[in-house]
């Protein structure tokens, strides 16, 4: 069953956007991530996403409760899905691939344009697409924890990572319409391949150990409030 998630204009510019209660997102809906993939560890960390948007932006904001973190990758696509990480994958109406929006615990980015996720016999996607760093660093993005996590925290604490993204960003690739009452589509995502508890979470559930899988994307629905 496909689900939706309903973007509402956001209508304070005070607030911590770090803060899951703060005023500053008082109109976004919760997006739970709890759709675990059997191969998961006993570890089952509880992860909620909100999203908004205005004029210029989309804010997401991530909320975790977690234990056995650990965040090492610090350059820009890296293998970020091998720490503790949350992830958007997201496309754009009308465009022929989705941006796969990858954050390790510490606010290291990893992202691409993928048309075509299939592996061919080397083990590469058949159709993806490279963003500069220069381009891709006009994404904001705030992390509650150190950028460096080693060794991992072993204790249960709950981290916040928020992202501002410029709706100008996605226009490297897709040509963007209105953004009101439109319709993109994705999933969410939270996974720790190689920490010591690795684990795989969805939003909208996918049937195999495979996060590219567009035919299980639900959607993302800009209210025009």
């Amino acid at each position: 069953m496909t689900k939706n998630y309903y973007l509402h204009k956001k209508t304070s510019i005070v607030g911590n956007i770090l803060d899951w209660e703060s005023i500053f997102w008082r109109k976004a809906e919760t997006a739970r991530i709890d759709n675990f993939h059997p191969q998961s560890t006993g570890h089952h960390p509880s992860c909620s996403a909100k999203l908004q948007y205005d004029a210029e932006n989309i804010y997401l904001l991530f909320k975790t409760d977690d234990k056995y973190i650990r965040s090492i990758y610090t350059l820009y696509n890296s293998k970020v899905n091998e720490d503790s990480c949350v992830e958007w994958f997201v496309k754009t109406p009308q465009a022929k691939g989705y941006y796969n929006l990858e954050i390790n615990a510490g606010g290291t980015l990893h992202v691409n344009y993928i048309v075509d996720p299939e592996r061919d016999k080397n083990g590469k996607r058949k159709d993806i697409r490279s963003i500069p760093e220069n381009h891709a660093s006009q994404i904001k993005i705030y992390s509650s924890l150190p950028r460096i996590i080693d060794p991992e925290i072993v204790k249960n604490i709950t981290w916040f990572l928020a992202m501002i993204i410029p709706f100008e960003f996605f226009n490297l690739f897709t040509s963007l319409g209105k953004i009101s009452s439109s319709v993109w589509q994705g999933n969410l995502y939270k996974c720790g391949d190689k920490t010591s508890h690795p684990h795989w979470a969805s939003w909208n559930p996918v049937d195999e150990l495979n996060f590219h899988q567009p035919k299980h994307f639900g959607k993302f629905i800009f209210m025009d409030d």
